[in-house]
């Protein structure tokens, strides 16, 4: 992606280390997530955005497993 790639590092700023994707249009969705993983960045999603990582053979943590709630 675009806008992933042309990033500028930032030293100031704290490194992401877990992302919460939940999007009702999944166009892209897969990419991203891809290159968020590529960098480190665990992926916790839901319901149909889950599936969708999940299907996309990416490691993906359900919302429920980070909140312990269903």
């Amino acid at each position: 992606m675009a806008i992933v790639s042309k990033a500028v590092p930032v030293p100031e700023l704290v490194p992401v280390k877990r992302a919460l994707l939940s999007v009702f249009d999944k166009t892209g969705l897969v990419d991203f997530a891809k290159a968020l993983a590529d960098r480190g960045v665990e992926l916790v999603s839901t319901g149909g955005s889950y599936k969708a990582l999940k299907d996309a053979g990416l490691a993906v943590l359900d919302i429920s497993e980070v909140t312990g709630f269903p």
